[in-house]
């Protein structure tokens, strides 16, 4: 029998048709039901409400909801699966149907003034992380953001989640971005504590 190499286990896990059963099998255990407490607090900060804002792998997309609970009505979420997408409008049915891509994250052509990242950067192939960092630029505005979690663990084959370290970040986004944050979160939920690093980097 032919062996799988650990890049196809990862190609195939990234698929629309993999999440979506996902979704269906309510095998999310990631989801956690509620906005992230890092990023609620960073999202109490932000004063301007006509940013243009997008969060790619949202899936259910607690923070857009919460976003446009806010008043930020310029919320862009992303998935490659649209069962998250309409659980979003579900919960939040005046949520604008334009504002509900369902992509990928890679095909996308907007411009932004802000990237959201929760737990999108460690469900792709590893091997697309440089890949990220490049679109993330590409998506953005000049002096535009990005801002979230990564996560803070050593890195292995097992996944999605995959781990990584801080100084494995700072290859991929260190040429194009201004690191202003990249640290330890004081503010993580309880089974995430000692696991998550806190980032903002601004498009140089």
């Amino acid at each position: 029998m032919q062996e799988t190499s650990p890049t196809k286990i990862l190609r195939k896990k990234v698929s629309k048709e993999y999440w979506s059963q996902r979704y269906r099998e309510k095998n999310t255990g990631w989801d956690i039901g509620y906005v992230s407490t890092p990023i609620r607090e960073y999202i109490d900060q932000l004063e301007n409400k006509e940013l243009q804002i997008l969060i790619p792998g949202a899936g259910n997309s607690y923070e857009a909801e919460y976003l446009y609970r806010q008043g930020f009505r310029k919320v862009f979420v992303c998935d490659i699966a649209n069962e998250p997408l309409q659980n979003l409008k579900a919960r939040l049915p005046e949520f604008p149907e334009g504002q509900l891509l369902l992509d990928d994250f890679f095909r996308l052509e907007q411009k932004f003034d802000l990237i959201l990242e929760q737990t999108f950067f460690c469900a792709i192939p590893v091997e697309m992380r440089s890949d990220y960092a490049a679109k993330c630029r590409e998506l953005l505005r000049q002096d535009g953001k990005i801002a979230g979690l990564f996560f803070d663990f050593e890195l292995t084959e097992n996944g999605p989640p995959f781990g990584g370290s801080k100084e494995e970040y700072l290859t991929y986004f260190s040429e194009d971005f201004n690191i202003e944050i990249l640290e330890p979160c004081y503010n993580s939920i309880p089974p995430r504590k000692g696991n998550e690093l806190f980032f903002k980097f601004r498009k140089k």
